[in-house]
């Protein structure tokens, strides 16, 4: 019988009970988003690209588009939903009541939004992590507990931006055309600066975030239909039981990654270069490559999905998976440890490496591997130790506060 301390509440999830897939998922986006944020914070914009690529520059900018930029991003936003109903569920299982659930979730993603703000003010403006808390705090009230027949809605959703994404295709085919008959001059890559990058003091570096942060989480809340398509995944149990949706798995694997290409092919070739794009198409160009970065994104929480499902028949995880999910055990710390090594690397008053770099692509691309697999090789040294991590541990310890006499976090 439980008690009811117990039933109030469980706390963390015990390693033995995690889903290999997700933690998968996590370690390895990470390194999509070290390479999507160094690329902003080395070149000063965003997305993050260098406008004026040489050589195997051109190459590079490509990936970034194909692979990388707006696909890292909902990604996340993906396995966001997905922990949430997992964590819903985690609770519902060990007897905590509705009303404790949703006060959990709601501290949890409150505390978010607080981590959000000192991560995006004092380190990277590119902050997600007050979004997830603002969207978190809204899909807890709006969509958490509600039928099946509400989640379904997602296929509906992904109808509608598979359409949609078909119809910019033809806009664009139709204007690179129109451009190819020399009807239009050629338009300017489309970047938005990244001042704080470029400031020349760590205090006005602060004040440059104070006005970038707010910006950049308004405009990112529209992740709540990601989260969405995530939260539908994880009550499917998608990556809880990849063995047994193997086939659904390796569909949305070739079908998402092709269509993320695909969509994002026109602006990694304008990015490089390569292709001439008019000022009246190009808005047209940067809006396919985002919107299609829902399928890369869905394409790569397959594939790791298919990874976990292999692995799943070995009696041991060989290293590199094992460190990965310790990673994604610990994706919070992770990230944050991202923005750090940037702060460090990248602006006038630290290390400067952009500015004394001769070619910030490439230099930026070193940096976010080395800084991903250190990320990688001290979440596995803390997991051989038994330790989490310091972000995943403070997180918790908020979240499962003591909130009343005698009771437990």
């Amino acid at each position: 019988m439980l008690s009811t301390v117990t039933r109030q509440s469980v706390g963390p999830t015990r390693q033995a009970d995690r889903a290999l897939a997700p933690d998968l998922a996590r370690g390895g986006m990470l390194l999509l988003i070290a390479l999507a944020n160094a690329a902003g914070a080395f070149n000063a914009n965003a997305p993050g690209v260098d406008p004026s690529p040489r050589g195997l520059e051109r190459a590079y900018n490509i990936f970034l588009f194909t692979f990388v930029h707006s696909r890292a991003f909902p990604l996340f936003a993906i396995m966001f939903g997905y922990g949430l109903i997992q964590f819903a569920r985690r609770q519902d299982q060990a007897g905590a009541s509705p009303d404790t659930v949703r006060r959990l979730l709601l501290r949890r993603n409150a505390w978010l939004i607080v981590f959000g703000a000192g991560h995006g003010i004092l380190l990277y403006s590119g902050d997600f992590l007050a979004a997830y808390g603002i969207v978190g705090i809204a899909f807890t009230l709006l969509l958490l507990r509600r039928s099946d027949r509400s989640y379904r809605l997602t296929a509906w959703y992904l109808g509608l931006v598979a359409v949609y994404t078909a119809a910019l295709s033809v806009v664009v085919v139709v204007g690179l055309l129109r451009n190819e008959a020399g009807e239009s001059d050629r338009a300017a890559l489309p970047t938005s600066p990244f001042p704080s990058m470029l400031a020349e003091s760590y205090p006005a570096s602060v004040v440059d975030r104070l006005s970038e942060w707010p910006v950049n989480t308004l405009t990112v809340l529209p992740i709540i239909l990601f989260v969405w398509v995530g939260a539908w995944a994880a009550r499917q149990r998608l990556l809880d039981q990849p063995g047994q949706r193997r086939g659904l798995l390796r569909t949305g694997a070739i079908v998402g990654l092709a269509a993320g290409v695909a969509g994002g092919l026109p602006m990694g070739l304008f990015a490089a270069g390569l292709l001439d794009v008019d000022p009246a198409t190009s808005p047209w160009v940067k809006l396919l490559y985002e919107t299609s970065g829902l399928f890369g994104a869905i394409g790569y929480a397959c594939v790791f999905g298919l990874l976990a499902a292999h692995l799943a028949d070995r009696s041991h995880l060989p290293r590199v998976p094992r460190a990965l999910v310790a990673l994604g055990q610990r994706s919070l710390s992770g990230y944050l440890f991202q923005s750090v090594a940037w702060l460090i690397l990248v602006p006038p008053f630290t290390l400067a490496l952009a500015q004394r770099a001769g070619s910030p692509t490439f230099l930026a691309a070193g940096c976010a591997t080395a800084v991903w697999i250190i990320s990688l090789i001290a979440a596995d040294l803390m997991r051989r130790a038994g330790h989490r991590g310091p972000a995943e541990t403070l997180l918790r310890r908020l979240t499962y506060r003591r909130t009343k006499k005698g009771s437990q976090r």
